[in-house]
């Protein structure tokens, strides 16, 4: 008969013993099994979120974790916002020019340009060509006064006029995608993130950064259409599960505290349900960029005397005193006949109010603000561009990798760490209990093993087999953890993947780890990586031993002649 079949018989003498010190180790190896699967869950999850799809994000001065948890996680109270103007820098110069066409100023310089053009054909007066001629004269004038009257430096050209082009894109040649996020309002208990339809087009996730977003129904949010005007929005897995929404179900966002703030009468038409990422995207709401700034108590309060009011009246006279007054003596000394200024031509200039439409105009550019803009840049650029942004007084640049880097070694990986030396020390505990058992079954076992003396065993051959019931009491208790560990994970699986987007199954090994870096170790050395779990292993065979050593030194040191007297 084999020592293992000695030992294995041995055992079942002791049934129920052996049962409760094997099923103690069990628990113990269960844990373990779960803390390293967590630990791969979270490993998984942080590096799918840290490969965020933009290396730099730019908002206000200010903390640098809290723009990066407020940006990236959707977590912590949003930081003060920056100008949109500023997040228009980092645009391509064609870009900032449409954009711009929204802005007050420019509407304000169109009108100032068209009643100096009225202003001076009044002032030319004759209807056979004078008016042209005087025109043409006048072009270099108008041009100075439109170049002098303009006080912000985003206006850019009109069409016919050489109006001198405000400050250049700073950052939009460096700049491979930059997509804006407004942020300060909740569904439910989750963030609303206004944003443009970029935000789906260019943004890359997963660990290599090359996966689109993806719709599990819909489509994209648009930034405008006839249908829904400029309020459609999409929402994340995790959103649309646990409010139960619906493509087509029309939602309202409350204004600041989600327990405490208001609701916003204007609702978003959900258009799309993205499919579920591993990333904070599935926990966030995605509205129109549009529709956001046109919410109550989403516009920047502005001051529009200087624009509008009476600073804009000003302007036109101090204009028309430079070009019309200049032209009109022009006029009067080369006998063309002279004509005054026709009262009302400023209101002439302007627009006529438009017919009323079924969707409110945009947000003009000087009521707009950003919380934060999501980068993407070369590596090179990526190393110099932080400085120069935050030279600057209106933003700062946080490259969020490090941060969240920083914040996994600080905070994260440590109490992973601890979670798995308690667990460890839970596997010593049940050690000591197998232990305990052996050693105390070895008074009743003494007769045993002096028959088995007096039969011809050795002292090594006993306390072989005393080792080899520890072994199999071990790892029979680590086998049975085992699947009690990956069952209990397979059951969760659908719970850990709506929450961290990763899927488990019940053969899937918890993620491999590099030997050197457990051992602190040269990471250069060419060690294979293994699955934490394949340590487990060996490490159970090693605790089998160093517990039964004890009991088998104590049957090692029977003394025959007197067990058998007994």
């Amino acid at each position: 008969m084999s020592l293992w079949k000695i030992a294995w018989r041995s055992i079942q003498q002791r049934g129920v013993a052996s049962l409760l010190t094997s099923l103690s180790m069990a628990l113990g190896v269960t844990l373990v099994i779960a803390v390293l699967s967590i630990h791969g869950v979270i490993r998984d999850s942080f590096r799918n979120n840290a490969s965020l799809g933009y290396n730099m994000i730019v908002g206000a001065k200010g903390g640098k974790l809290q723009l990066t948890l407020n940006t990236v996680y959707y977590l912590s109270s949003p930081v003060e916002n920056i100008d949109y103007a500023y997040y228009l820098e980092f645009l391509a110069q064609e870009r900032r020019d449409e954009e711009f066409q929204h802005s007050i100023q420019a509407r304000a310089h169109d009108a100032l340009w068209r009643t100096l053009q009225l202003q001076t054909l009044a002032a030319g007066g004759e209807p056979g060509g004078g008016p042209l001629l005087m025109g043409l004269a006048a072009q270099p004038a108008l041009e100075s006064a439109a170049a002098r009257y303009h006080d912000l430096s985003v206006l850019l050209p009109r069409s016919g006029v050489a109006l001198e082009r405000g400050r250049q894109s700073r950052f939009g040649p460096l700049t491979q995608m930059a997509i804006p996020l407004c942020l300060g309002d909740y569904y439910g208990h989750y963030r609303v993130v206004g944003t443009t339809p970029d935000f789906v087009e260019q943004l890359r996730i997963g660990p290599a950064a090359d996966r689109q977003l993806e719709f599990s129904a819909g489509r994209n949010f648009q930034r405008y259409n006839d249908e829904n005007g400029y309020f459609e929005a999409i929402v994340g897995s995790q959103v649309a599960r646990t409010m139960q929404v619906q493509v087509g179900q029309r939602i309202a966002s409350t204004h600041g505290d989600p327990d405490a703030g208001h609701e916003h009468e204007q609702l978003f038409t959900v258009v799309g349900i993205l499919r579920p990422t591993g990333t904070p995207h599935d926990r966030a709401v995605f509205v129109n960029m549009e529709g956001f700034y046109l919410m109550e108590d989403h516009a920047r309060p502005i001051e529009q005397e200087n624009l509008l009011g009476g600073g804009f009246g000003q302007m036109i006279a101090d204009a028309q005193e430079e070009t019309v007054e200049p032209l009109r003596d022009a006029g009067s000394q080369t006998g063309s006949p002279s004509a005054d200024v026709p009262a009302g031509s400023a209101a002439l200039a302007t627009t006529p109010p438009a017919p009323a439409a079924r969707w409110p105009e945009p947000l003009p550019v000087e009521q707009r603000e950003v919380t934060a803009i999501l980068l993407r840049t070369s590596p090179l650029v990526a190393l110099g561009m932080p400085d120069l942004i935050n030279e600057g007084l209106e933003a700062q640049a946080v490259l969020p990798i490090r941060e969240i880097n920083g914040l996994f070694e600080l905070i994260v990986k440590p109490i992973q760490w601890i979670l798995l030396a308690l667990t460890a020390m839970i596997c010593v505990v049940s050690g000591i209990g197998i232990l305990v058992s052996i050693y105390n079954s070895m008074s009743e076992r003494r007769h045993e093993i002096a028959v088995m003396r007096a039969l011809g065993a050795g002292r090594g051959t006993v306390m072989s087999v005393i080792l080899m019931e520890s072994i199999i009491l071990s790892l029979g208790g680590g086998i049975l953890g085992w699947l009690l560990g990956h069952t209990l994970i397979a059951l969760a699986s659908p719970w850990i993947e709506a929450q961290a987007g990763v899927r488990m199954h019940f053969w899937d090994l918890a993620p491999s780890v590099q030997l050197q870096e457990v051992l602190g170790m040269d990471p250069t050395l060419p060690w294979l990586a293994v699955s934490s779990e394949v340590i487990v292993i060996p490490a159970l065979v090693l605790l089998a031993i160093v517990v039964g050593f004890l009991p088998a030194v104590a049957a090692y040191r029977t003394d025959v002649a007197k067990s058998l007297g007994t």
